[in-house]
C-alpha cells in the first residue's frame, strides 16, 4: 500500500515581526488546515484519521500539542485525534513521512499533517533555579532560534551558532562568497517570478485579518551585486566571514498543511491524488554538520523509492544557508536549473516548523507543471540531521512512464 497528497496550502509567509506578528501559531496552524481541508470540500471531516502536526519550538503559545489545539481551533470533530512531532526544521515533513508510514501500514486512510512556527512570538524563557530565593540575577534565553539552555557535557564543537557550523562547512567545500550571493539572489528572483506568474495563487491561502497576501522576505531587487555589499554576521571579513543577511533564509512566522491517504481513500476525499510517496530517508551526521544531512538522506530516499538522481525532474531543498544547499547540491551533481525553480527559503522564509510542509508541497506542483515523473524534497536539520522524501507525480501517464 502506498500514501499519497491529495491537498496542500500554507500561509504567507510573513517577517520577523511583521504581518503575521500579531497571530498566536495556533491559529496560524488553523488557518492551513482550514484552507487545506477546503480544497477537498467532500471529505467528511469525520473519517480523518489523525492529525499529525510539526513544530519545533514549543515553548510558547504552541506548547500544549500545537496539533491538536490547532485541529480543535479548525472545527475539526472533537473524535479526531492530533499530536506534534519535533524535528526541528524538519518536523513537518518528519509529519508527512510519519502519516505515511501509517497510511502504509494500514493504520489508518485520511492523514493530516503540516506544521507551524512563528519565530516572532517565540517566548523568552527563565530556567527554574536548583535552591528556592536565589540572590543572583537570572537571564531570560530567547528561543526563537539555536541553541539554548546548552547541557554543559555537549562538546563544544558541537554547539557552535548555526551560522558559524556553516562557515565552517564553507571552509571544508570551498564554497565562495560569490557562488552563496549569487544562489541567493537567484533564490529572489525565482520567487518574485512565480508569484507574478500565478503560481502560489492556489498553494497560498491569506490569513484573515493580516493583509498579507504574499510572503513578506522576497526582495524582487535582489542582485549579486547588491548583496555583495552586506557585512558577513558570524566572522569578521578578517576572518574569513561569508555568509550574510543576505544569503541565509530569514526568521519568519507561517503554517502549512498537506493532506495524505492511501489510495482507496480518494472516494472518501473526493478527490485524485497528485503525488505518490515513493521514498523517505532520514540522515545524522555531527551536530554542526548538519547542513550536509540532507546529501546521504536524499541518497537512501531515492534508493527505497528505486531510481537514480538521472531520474528526478525537480528538487526542492529548503535553503537553509546559500552555503549549505550549494553543498548539497554539489555532493548530488544535479542540474542547478531544476532545483527551487520557485525560489527558496532565502527569499520565501523558513519559520521552521512549516517549511517541510511547503517544499514538499511545492515539488508536487512543479512535478505537475512540468510533467516530470520524479521529484526530491529535503531539509537539513539543526543538531546534524537531513530529512528527504521522493515523490511520483500522479499525473504522468503510464505510457509516458
Amino acid at each position: 500500500m502506498s500514501a499519497f497528497i491529495y491537498a496542500a496550502t500554507r500561509t504567507p509567509f510573513g517577517r520577523f515581526n511583521g504581518a503575521l506578528a500579531g497571530v498566536r501559531p495556533d491559529d496560524l496552524a488553523a488557518a492551513a488546515i482550514t484552507s487545506t481541508l477546503a480544497r477537498v470540500p467532500g471529505l467528511d471531516h469525520f473519517a480523518i484519521d489523525d492529525v499529525v502536526w510539526g513544530n519545533a519550538n514549543g515553548a510558547g503559545e504552541e506548547n500544549r500539542n500545537v496539533g491538536r489545539m490547532a485541529a480543535l481551533l479548525a472545527g475539526l470533530p472533537v473524535s479526531v485525534p492530533g499530536t506534534t512531532v519535533n524535528r526541528l526544521c524538519g518536523s513537518s515533513l518528519d509529519a508527512a513521512m510519519t502519516a505515511s508510514r501509517t497510511i502504509e501500514s494500514g493504520d489508518a486512510e485520511v492523514v493530516l499533517t503540516g506544521g507551524v512556527e512563528s519565530m516572532t512570538r517565540a517566548p523568552w524563557v527563565l530556567p527554574k533555579s536548583a535552591k528556592p530565593f536565589p540572590a543572583g540575577d537570572v537571564t531570560a534565553v530567547s528561543t526563537t532560534l539555536g541553541w539554548r539552555l546548552v547541557n554543559p557535557r555537549m562538546p563544544k564543537e558541537w554547539t557552535v551558532s548555526l551560522g558559524e557550523a556553516n562557515e565552517q562547512l564553507r571552509e571544508r567545500f570551498g564554497i565562495s562568497r560569490e557562488r552563496q550571493d549569487g544562489f541567493a539572489a537567484r533564490s529572489h528572483q525565482l520567487a518574485h517570478q512565480a508569484w507574478e506568474s500565478g503560481f502560489y495563487d492556489d498553494l497560498v491561502v491569506p490569513v484573515e485579518g493580516t493583509g498579507l497576501t504574499r510572503d513578506e522576505s522576497i526582495r524582487a531587487g535582489s542582485t549579486p551585486e547588491v548583496l555583495a555589499t552586506l557585512k558577513p554576521v558570524f566572522r569578521t571579513p578578517e576572518q574569513g566571514g561569508t555568509i550574510t543577511a543576505g544569503n541565509a533564509s530569514p526568521l519568519n512566522d507561517g503554517a502549512s498543511a498537506v493532506l495524505l491517504g492511501s489510495e482507496r481513500a480518494a472516494t472518501t476525499i473526493g478527490a485524485d491524488p497528485i503525488a505518490r510517496i515513493a521514498g523517505r530517508g532520514v540522515m545524522a551526521l555531527e551536530p554542526q554538520a548538519f547542513g550536509y544531512a540532507p546529501v546521504e538522506a536524499a541518497n537512501r530516499a531515492l534508493a527505497r523509492a528505486g531510481i537514480r538522481w538521472d531520474q528526478v525532474g525537480a528538487v526542492e531543498l529548503n535553503e537553509a544557508f546559500a552555503v549549505q544547499s550549494l553543498a548539497c547540491l554539489d555532493a548530488w551533481k544535479v542540474d542547478p536549473a531544476i532545483v527551487n525553480q520557485k525560489g527558496g527559503a532565502i527569499a520565501i522564509g523558513h519559520p521552521l516548523g512549516a517549511s517541510g510542509g511547503r517544499v514538499l508541497a511545492t515539488l508536487a506542483k512543479v512535478l505537475r507543471e512540468t510533467k516530470q515523473r520524479y521529484g526530491v524534497a529535503a531539509i537539513c536539520i539543526g543538531v546534524g540531521q537531513g530529512l528527504a522524501v521522493v515523490l511520483e507525480n500522479c499525473d504522468v501517464t503510464e505510457s509516458a512512464r
